[in-house]
C-alpha cells in the first residue's frame, strides 16, 4: 500500500494490511499533529535517531531545573501523578499510530521517570554535582540494558502503561543502586 504525499497522517489502513505497512519514524511534522504526539515525544527530544532516550533524560533534568524554582513537594506529587496517567494515554496513542507500541522516540516514560529519581535524590542534588551524573548514567544504564524484570515487562506489555512501568522500574533501580552507594561511602 502506498501512502500518498497529502493523505493525513492518521490514515486508516485496512485491518489485513497492518502487518504489511513498516513502523515510521516520527517528523515534527507528525509530531505537531496531535498534541498527544508533542507530549509523547517529549517536544522533540524524542526525534533524534541517535539516542533518544538519553535526549529526553536530559530534557527531564532542564524541565526538572525550571519547574523546580516555582513548584513544592506536593506540586510536584501531583505533577508526576498526572503525567504518568497524561503519559500513558500519549505513549499508546502515538504508539500505535507510529506502528511501534514502544518506540524509542517516545520519551515521556523517561521524563517522568527521571523526575521521580530527581525529587528523591537527597538535598540540592539534583541541580548538579557528582551524584546527579551517576543518577544520570545509573538511569541510561539501566533503561538500556533493561535487568530483570524490565525486560519482561517490556516484552508483556505492549501498551501506554507498559511503556511508563520499565522506567519507573529503572527509576527504583538507580534510587536503590544510589541509596546503597550512599550507605556504603557516605
Amino acid at each position: 500500500m502506498s501512502i500518498g504525499r497529502h493523505t493525513p497522517m492518521t490514515a486508516a489502513v485496512p485491518p489485513d494490511r497492518v502487518d504489511d505497512v513498516p513502523p515510521r519514524r516520527p517528523t515534527v511534522r507528525f509530531m505537531l499533529a496531535s498534541p498527544w504526539h508533542l507530549l509523547a515525544l517529549g517536544a522533540g527530544a524524542g526525534l533524534p535517531r541517535a539516542a533518544p532516550g538519553t535526549w529526553g533524560t536530559l530534557l527531564a533534568w532542564l524541565l526538572f531545573l525550571r519547574l523546580d524554582q516555582s513548584l513544592g513537594p506536593w506540586s510536584w506529587w501531583l505533577l508526576v501523578g498526572i503525567m504518568l496517567a497524561a503519559g500513558s494515554y500519549a505513549a499508546q496513542l502515538t504508539g500505535t499510530r507510529l506502528r511501534v507500541p514502544d518506540s524509542s522516540h517516545i520519551v515521556i516514560d523517561e521524563i517522568v521517570a527521571f523526575w521521580i529519581v530527581l525529587l528523591l535524590l537527597p538535598g540540592d542534588a539534583a541541580h548538579g554535582g557528582p551524584m546527579l551524573i551517576a543518577a544520570f548514567l545509573l538511569f541510561r544504564f539501566f533503561d538500556i540494558v533493561k535487568p530483570p524484570p524490565i525486560r519482561a515487562l517490556d516484552a508483556r506489555f505492549k501498551n501506554g502503561a507498559g511503556v511508563m512501568a520499565d522506567d519507573l522500574v529503572a527509576a527504583f533501580y538507580t534510587l536503590l543502586v544510589l541509596a546503597i552507594g550512599v550507605r556504603l561511602w557516605g
